[in-house]
This record gives structure tokens, C-alpha cells and sequence, in this order.
């Protein structure tokens, strides 16, 4: 099997992935395959981060806005497509360039899916009942016990994630942080080079208050008030960083410069968590995008042509 040169550029939020692969495209003619779990929902712009009209002018982006915010997007359908999409740019003489930070779609792209159990309904719903008996964040201490590792890169607020790491660990008696690491990556359908700009911490965090105050004033509040309006409060995709904060906002219960710190805060912790995932990938390259373009040109050079 034919292996397809692809280029990454993963890394934490904030940390100029987007911008990076723009300039790449100057010298490259590569095409862009998003790696974000929330930039495939229509109508959720400004809290994912996508790439705006500008950065998306001449170099043609996918994965983005595949879905309505109420609906469902799996792991396995993210290979699936942009799998598909990665051969097509490459018979078509470019270069697929996945970009983006969630490590999961990334690792799951580059080498397959782990094998894991399928959803168990009733089980899902005895763990969601445990949590509402036992108070919020309980389900969450539990997983910290059976399964720190996979604990440490969940949200405690990401319920569903929770009782998925759960779910596995009661229908297998494995983690679900154990059948990742050990699943068997040798049939990938890639050669990949994995790049990540590295960042000192006082700068990224910096990075992070500068989107964070972009974000709002480009209009993530009258986002979030037009999709809470079109599908309710409850809406599952409301629940992630940025919205949930905002939705806060909007019910009164914290003043604007107070949401603006804590989404601040929450991106933080984001990254930090990104950030643990990225560095247990002994392929990553970290390099300064800033100081290291010589290097970083001869990496893709010889990616192109090895």
C-alpha cells in the first residue's frame, strides 16, 4: 500500500496552527484538513476558531462545518472522510495538511481506531442516573480512580466523555487509556510529519487572553444568543469552552470582564491538557515557527520528495 505523504501541524489552542499552515501555503501547495471536534458544527464560528474568510481565501479548507449544532459526529466518521479527502488532494498532486488540536481525531486519522466496545444504552443511562444521585463530578472521581491517565485529558465537566471512559472500563475490564496507547498503529495509510510550534508558557497564556478578548468582540456573545435561540440552552455543543461561559453571562451569573477571565482561565487548563497529549507523541516535532523556518522548510521538502 501506497503510503500518503501528510503534514501536520498540531499543538494547543492559541498556538498559531492556523496561521502557520497559511504561510506554508505560500511556498507549498498543500490544502488543509481541519483536526477540530467543534469546527465541523455550521453556525459555531467565532468560539471554534476557524479559520476566517481571509485565511481560507486561495487555500482550500475541509472538515469544516460539516454538521448542525445538535447533531452527532463520531471518531470513526472523521477518519473516515478526511481519509478520503487526504487521497484525493494527493492524486490531485497537493499536499494534505491536517491541522488542528484535537489530538484524538489526529492519532485516530494518522493509525487507525482503537478497538473499543460499542455504546451500551442501558449502561449509559445507569451511569447518568449515578451522577444525578451522587452529585456532579462524582462519575468523574470515579474515573480519576479506575483510570487516571484517561481522567487527566477529559474535562470533569465533559459528562459524556466521562461515561464513555467509564462505559469501556465496566465492559472490558481494560482503560480506555490503556487500549489507546497499546492499539497497534503499523498499517497507517500515511507517512506523516508531525509538527507542533512550541511556545514559552508566559507567551501562550498571553496568546490566550488576546483570542479570548478577539473572540468577544468579534461577537461570540450574539453567537451564542442566536444558537440558544435556534436549540435551547441545552444544547450538548453550548456545553464546551466559550459558550457554556458566555450562556453563564447571558443568565446573569457573572459580569462580562469575570466570564472574559474565566474562559481565559478554562483555555488555559485546555492547553495544558493539550499539551500533556501532544508530548506523549515521541513523532511530534517541536519547533519555533518563528526562529526555525529553514528547518522547518527542509522537513516538508523532504517530506515531498524522499
Amino acid at each position: 500500500m501506497t503510503q500518503i505523504p501528510l503534514l501536520v501541524i498540531q499543538g494547543p489552542t492559541a498556538s498559531g496552527k492556523t496561521g502557520w499552515a497559511v504561510r506554508l501555503a505560500e511556498r507549498f501547495p498543500l490544502e488543509v484538513i481541519s483536526a477540530d471536534s467543534r469546527q465541523v458544527y455550521r453556525r459555531m464560528d467565532i468560539g471554534t476558531a476557524k479559520a476566517s474568510v481571509e485565511e481560507q481565501a486561495g487555500i482550500p479548507h475541509h472538515m469544516l462545518d460539516l454538521i448542525d449544532p445538535d447533531q452527532s459526529y463520531s471518531v470513526s466518521e472523521y477518519v473516515t472522510t478526511a481519509r478520503t479527502i487526504a487521497a484525493d488532494i494527493y492524486a490531485r498532486g497537493k499536499l494534505p495538511c491536517v491541522v488542528g488540536g484535537t489530538g484524538l481525531y489526529i492519532r485516530a486519522l494518522i493509525g487507525g481506531l482503537a478497538e473499543v466496545p460499542r455504546g451500551d444504552d442501558a449502561l449509559r443511562k445507569q451511569l447518568g442516573q449515578l451522577e444525578i444521585q451522587r452529585g456532579k463530578g462524582s462519575l468523574y472521581s470515579d474515573l480519576q480512580q479506575v483510570d487516571p491517565e484517561a481522567a487527566d485529558r477529559i474535562h470533569p465537566n465533559n459528562l459524556v466523555k466521562v461515561i464513555r471512559a467509564l462505559e469501556v472500563y465496566q465492559l472490558t475490564g481494560q482503560k480506555l487509556s490503556e487500549l489507546q496507547r497499546n492499539h497497534n498503529f503499523s498499517d497507517s495509510h500515511f507517512r506523516p510529519l508531525i509538527l507542533a510550534p512550541v511556545w514559552p508558557k508566559e507567551v501562550l497564556h498571553q496568546r490566550i487572553a488576546e483570542r479570548t478578548h478577539t473572540m468577544l468582540t468579534a461577537g461570540l456573545i450574539e453567537e451564542t444568543i442566536a444558537l440558544q435561540a435556534e436549540y435551547g440552552e441545552g444544547l450538548k455543543s453550548l456545553q464546551t469552552l466559550g459558550y457554556r461561559e458566555v450562556l453563564g453571562y447571558l443568565r446573569g451569573d457573572a459580569a462580562l470582564d469575570v466570564v472574559r477571565d474565566e474562559i481565559a482561565l478554562q483555555t488555559r487548563r485546555y492547553a495544558k491538557r493539550q499539551l500533556t497529549w501532544f508530548r506523549k507523541d515521541l513523532a511530534t516535532i517541536w519547533v519555533d515557527s518563528c526562529q526555525e523556518s529553514d528547518r522547518i522548510l527542509k522537513l516538508i521538502d523532504d517530506l515531498i520528495q524522499p
